[in-house]
């Protein structure tokens, strides 16, 4: 084998296509690539001219670019990327590097082609993607937000920053703590913490006051996220939400809540005690008196519901690991002491730990003690287990009462109307489990298994791994 058919073969291993072009653009020699990227035989293309092949939106670019490098009187090299025809009438990428440097054995100018497909498609998919993206944050009330993971560097911010926390954009990107500048002060410490918690590699929730020219009044709720690469946080995302006119509402919220409850109580104290001396006074009207002390003392009973419901609705805790086992074995203590003539039967509790909102061990003892109490039985019985699925824990209680009526059972699964439908009966209790549940991404199923009795199957997603 001669040095020429050495050099020949070696050409034909290479991965990319090896050409050698004459001064006018034709094609002299091709090596075996052509027909991998291509399709083309190699002596399909020699003695064509190579512009033929060039797509027509990329022709006139890659003519030039060809020319000026080939008739440079200095050494010129360069590299274009452009459309290329294939055998079947599609197209690929390819990048192409040429040079002017040439001898008489080459008797021509060599040009080397990669086909780039893949990369050229996968950057404009990722440049529409960021375009499409920065149109959403553009019009997005929330204030989105990236930095480095050391939060040294601000890498993005959208305008909804300024109008939320009242400092210019500029300002933020000149000198990426300065948003703390914005923060109340009595609120930077935890803010500051959360940040060092993202940083190394926690998620956050959490809400602050916000914009020195407000006087600190506007409320945010922050969600901060790492981003991570082989395990490692490499920058920091998340998003900011105006939530002052809520945080509005939940004060006034309280502010009422406190003034009916502490009026009802006071007025039903004086009712109860005047139904006392009724009582000493005139024992024969002790008839009418009961009724007078069951049902202030039901209404009293309604106001510590309402209060826990306010309390769920006001308190933005976030959901936590919760075990549903323990509330279950918690809750059955409770309402076999309560009940003391009831039976509660356990079946099997799997160990299961969800990611839910506290009051979930309250919507547990609820359940179990509306069964009991709405059940006309002497003995009323109840049934309660515990399963867990690949992705929710299941709570299933059972009981021998009558039918739930619709109304109460819309107010458990959500499906109500009007919020005058949860004032009656067990609504409010009802109601508080629905919230926990529903707080805590949970579902509710009320089904009757048979012409007596009921079954409430509540469905909670399990916490993830590590969170436990």
């Amino acid at each position: 084998m001669d040095q020429s058919d050495l050099f020949g073969l070696l050409l034909d291993r290479a991965q990319d296509k090896i050409a050698l072009l004459d001064e006018d653009g034709t094609f002299t020699y091709v090596n075996a690539a052509a027909e991998r990227i291509l399709g083309f035989e190699p002596d399909e293309l020699v003695g064509v001219d190579v512009f033929e092949f060039v797509h027509p939106d990329d022709v006139e670019t890659v003519r030039e670019e060809f020319y000026r490098t080939v008739r440079s009187d200095s050494l010129l090299e360069g590299t274009i990327e452009y459309r290329y025809r294939t055998s079947d009438g599609g197209w690929v990428w390819l990048e192409s590097r040429m040079s002017n440097l040439t001898d008489e054995k080459l008797d021509g100018y060599v040009v080397s082609s990669r086909d780039v497909t893949d990369r050229v498609e996968a950057e404009r998919e990722r440049a529409e993607t960021a375009s499409r993206l920065k149109g959403i944050a553009a019009v997005s009330g929330d204030v989105l937000w990236m930095f480095d993971a050391d939060w040294s560097e601000l890498l993005f911010v959208n305008p909804a920053y300024e109008e939320i926390f009242g400092r210019p954009i500029e300002e933020a990107y000149d000198d990426p703590s300065a948003f703390l500048d914005a923060i109340h002060p009595q609120d930077r410490p935890a803010v500051e913490e959360a940040m060092g918690r993202v940083a190394a590699g926690h998620s956050v929730e959490m809400e602050y006051r916000v914009n020195p020219d407000e006087e600190f009044k506007r409320w945010v709720w922050v969600q901060g996220e790492p981003i991570t690469e082989n395990g490692e946080v490499v920058r920091v995302a998340g998003f900011a939400r105006d939530i002052t006119d809520r945080r509005r509402r939940e004060r006034q919220l309280v502010v009422m809540d406190n003034l009916l409850r502490h009026t009802l109580r006071n007025d039903l104290n004086v009712v109860l005690g005047q139904a006392a001396l009724i009582d000493d006074e005139f024992p024969e009207a002790a008839e009418y008196t009961e009724i007078i002390h069951r049902v202030g003392n039901e209404l009293l009973q309604s106001a510590e519901k309402e209060r826990e419901i306010i309390d769920l609705l006001t308190d933005q805790r976030w959901r936590e690991p919760f075990d549903v086992r323990e509330a279950v074995v918690t809750g059955v203590e409770t309402v076999r002491d309560r009940y003391p003539d009831s039976v509660i039967e356990v079946g099997t509790l799997a160990p299961a730990v969800v990611q839910g909102r506290p009051e979930l061990e309250q919507a547990v003892t609820e359940l179990l003690e509306n069964a009991v109490q709405h059940c006309e039985d002497a003995t009323p019985t109840v049934t309660v287990r515990l399963r867990k699925t690949d992705t929710s824990a299941e709570l299933v209680v059972e009981d021998d009462g009558e039918p739930i009526p619709a109304i109460e059972a819309d107010v458990l699964t959500g499906d109500y109307d009007e919020m005058t439908n949860v004032y009656h009966s067990s609504g409010l209790g009802f109601w508080l489990v629905y919230l926990a549940v529903e707080l805590s991404n949970g579902e509710i199923h009320v089904d009757a298994p048979a012409t007596y009795g009921n079954r409430i199957t509540v469905s909670l997603p399990l916490a993830e791994d590590g969170e436990a």
